[in-house]
């Protein structure tokens, strides 16, 4: 299958399927901004519980906060945005489109309408907005644009509520919003996103360079973790002249999409850079001391940054398959790691028109979501049923039959391998534990 064939399949499913819609598609739609569907929200929500297990609750030297998404106009000021985060711009003259001309294969003509460009321009990457009832007299305020700076801001607030000591790292995942000219290809780069982001904070005069290693090594186990082949995945270094000043060593992971290699995730040495600003800015003392040394000091910072929706991407691009079988059918299935899947298990009565069928299923499944997203399901005939679940991704079909009734047994089909097993109706979910 072509890689750019399977990009408009997968754009296709991601709609049928209700992972992803276009936003405020009834009327026309907002560009480049999109909603999740039943699907979506569940499949984005095991990719966020899994970083957060994986990256938090698994470690001792990482705890979490869940900042605002406003913030005043100081916050940003201190950390550059205001003045640095902005793009160069061309518009056209006739169909009043901007674009970034590094995006532009061809920067002298519009690619919509072949208009001519105006010169470029600096435009603002910052969404802003006014608190108050009456605007000349609110409060400037920006939208984040980043979760970084809530994590800096609440910095000495950590350390005084928690018994945190250097080396250690602040979490956090949210949305965050750009107000830039982006580039398609669904939800790689939209302007409102999520990222899940952390600020790990280490003593000026240790080895950086050895706990960078460290985390890029993570990164690595993360993107095993959900199912990413990491032959598909490439750690570039960013060159001095093309990295952020502060930095003095990033890292831009990228990945295989259809559509091209391009940046799923980075990891970048900020040094002091953030607290450094916002003391100057703020006046209060951000230092931290260290009892052990006997020192007071600026910590440095290594920042891992994910982008949820890009990293759902990467793995609906890999989990996308088309296999023929045996008959001539082509069958195509989401092969979505089990601890990611939407749905872990399906279950349906082998018959919908048969009663007895029918209320054994239900029993099944009101028993089986107390630990699982279950999809019960009694259209159309089994076959339907199976091909349905292939394309959502769900690994486990139970279905009830008459041996159900008679036995007390239930067969077990595997997404994967369309492997049938005859489990007992007590051990269903033991059966389904061992394998997730």
């Amino acid at each position: 299958m072509a890689e750019d064939k399977k990009m408009e399949k997968l754009v296709s499913l991601c709609k049928r399927r209700g992972f992803v819609f276009p936003n405020s598609e009834i009327y026309g739609g907002l560009a480049n901004t999109y909603d999740y569907g039943p699907l979506g929200v569940e499949l984005k929500n095991n990719i966020k519980q899994l970083w957060w297990r994986f990256f938090v609750q698994q470690r001792d030297d990482i705890v979490g906060i869940d900042g605002a998404i406003l913030s005043k106009a100081q916050v940003f000021a201190a950390s550059g945005h205001i003045e640095n985060f902005k793009d160069a711009l061309v518009e056209c003259k006739k169909c009043h489109k901007r674009f970034r001309p590094d995006k532009l294969s061809d920067a002298t003509r519009c690619p919509d309408c072949g208009g001519k460009f105006t010169k470029q321009k600096m435009f603002s990457g910052m969404f802003k907005t006014i608190i108050g009832p009456i605007e000349e007299q609110g409060e400037v305020t920006y939208l984040r644009p980043e979760t970084a700076q809530n994590i800096f801001v609440d910095y000495k607030n950590v350390l005084q509520s928690t018994n945190v000591k250097i080396p250690f790292g602040i979490a956090q995942m949210g949305k965050v919003f750009r107000n830039e000219i982006t580039t398609g290809n669904l939800i790689f780069r939209t302007l409102e996103f999520e990222q899940m982001e952390i600020e790990y904070f280490v003593n000026p005069k240790d080895d950086w360079n050895k706990k960078f290693e460290q985390w890029a090594d993570c990164m690595h186990q993360f993107a095993k973790l959900v199912g990413l082949n990491l032959k598909k995945i490439h750690d570039v270094e960013v060159s001095e002249k093309d990295r952020a000043f502060y930095s003095q060593r990033t890292i831009d992971t990228e990945y295989e999409f259809p559509f091209g290699q391009d940046e799923l995730w980075g990891l970048a040495y900020r040094g002091d850079y953030d607290l450094s600003n916002h003391q100057k800015h703020s006046g209060v003392d951000l230092t931290y001391f260290d009892a052990q040394n006997n020192e007071r000091y600026l910590p440095h910072v290594i920042e891992p940054t994910f982008g949820v929706d890009r990293i759902l991407l990467a793995i609906l691009s890999e989990a996308y398959v088309e296999e023929t079988l045996e008959s001539g059918e082509t069958r195509v299935v989401l092969k979505l790691k089990p601890i990611i899947a939407p749905y872990k298990v399906a279950v349906f009565p082998l018959l919908a028109n048969k009663e007895k069928l029918v209320e054994k299923a239900r029993e099944i499944c009101r028993e089986l979501k107390k630990s699982y997203m279950v999809f019960c399901d009694d259209r159309g005939n089994i076959g339907k049923r199976y091909r349905y679940q292939d394309e959502i991704g769900t690994p486990f079909c139970v279905t009830i039959d008459f041996d159900t009734l008679e036995k007390g047994t239930v067969t077990v089909r595997d997404r994967d391998t369309m492997k049938q097993d005859v489990v007992e109706v007590g051990k269903i979910e033991e059966y389904i534990a061992g394998r997730l």
